[in-house]
């Protein structure tokens, strides 16, 4: 026997339910049915921008599985756009992320004084706390960077693997923004001092995105990144 279908996660209930083409179409409009898993995942890739693999990790399947329910999704909404056809949101197995949603994984680039990195170029480490949605954290663990001082380009797909939602960091790159926008993980920008301090903040909802990218003009010492 085949294997039960898994529940897929949406991030929020869908509350529009369907389309219809313009009045006045001639004859009986078909209909085309995307399932509610379909729709999250157009929601995830096309409009929030997720790679598949975070917008993957978002409902709770595997990569290949969100590769195959997002051809479809598109292919659906395709012939309904084309081909006149109306578009009704129903069915599918899913369940929507209840109670606030599961504890945030925080990763903050730390020093060797366990003080928030100036840069995230620099970085050696990251320290990694888990906030509960009561906004308390977890003792900290630790995770090595694997590129030397500089672009950090795989980092954002390393912490993304992890299960980290949010980096919290000083100064950063537009570039390195977007990648970690991409990977489905929030940047908070501007941040200074203790990394345990600047989790517990934002555990509690006080800390706050400057939404200022250093954009090539930071002049911190032992600066490497371009972007």
């Amino acid at each position: 026997m085949p294997r039960p279908t898994m529940e897929r996660i949406l991030g929020s209930a869908i509350k529009q339910r369907g389309f219809r083409p313009s009045p006045g179409a001639a004859g009986k409009v078909e209909e085309v049915v995307l399932t509610f898993d379909e729709a999250e995942a157009l929601r995830l890739a096309d409009l929030d921008g997720l790679y598949q693999q975070a917008a993957a990790q978002r409902m709770g399947i595997s990569r290949q599985t969100f590769g195959r329910i997002i051809e479809v999704a598109r292919r659906k909404s395709a012939d309904a756009l084309i081909n006149g056809k109306s578009l009704r949101i129903d069915g599918g197995t899913v369940a929507i992320e209840a109670g606030g949603g599961r504890p945030a994984l925080i990763a903050v680039p730390t020093d060797p004084q366990g003080l928030i990195e100036g840069h995230f170029g620099r970085c050696l480490r990251f320290s990694i706390f888990t906030a509960s949605t009561e906004g308390k954290i977890s003792p900290e663990a630790r995770v090595e960077a694997i590129e030397a001082p500089g672009c950090r380009s795989g980092a954002a797909a390393r912490l993304a693997a992890l299960g980290v939602s949010v980096l919290i960091c000083g100064c950063i790159g537009d570039g390195a923004v977007h990648a970690f926008n991409s990977h489905g993980i929030a940047v908070m920008r501007g941040a200074s001092g203790p990394a345990r301090a600047a989790a517990q903040a934002h555990a509690q909802g006080k800390l706050k995105d400057s939404g200022k990218s250093c954009g090539g003009g930071c002049r911190a010492p032992g600066h490497g990144c371009p972007a």
